[in-house]
């Protein structure tokens, strides 16, 4: 397949590296668990011992959780900076 500058494989290679890369971040956050919290840590509601069974150093309720995560998907803009012009032109 013609892919202009890029070479056979580019684009599966980019797609790989952006897995690769969020599962570190999964991984590293997995290691910093610690111990689950009983009440939630932003609001004080209890977290049901069945989200602190499910999720071993959970922090937060769910409605704190998903606050939270939206903020994150917010931030992130959802743009693949790899896949971008700009990254390929530094």
């Amino acid at each position: 397949m013609a892919g202009g500058w890029a070479r056979d494989g580019a684009v599966n290679e980019q797609i790989d590296a952006s897995i690769a890369d969020e599962l570190k971040r999964l991984q590293a956050r997995r290691e910093l668990v610690g111990e689950s919290l009983e009440d939630c840590a932003e609001c004080g509601e209890e977290i049901p011992p069945a989200r602190r069974a499910a999720i071993p150093g959970v922090k937060l309720c769910v409605a704190c959780q998903q606050a939270r995560d939206k903020g994150r998907a917010a931030a992130r803009g959802g743009i693949n900076r790899r896949g971008s012009k700009d990254s390929q032109l530094k």
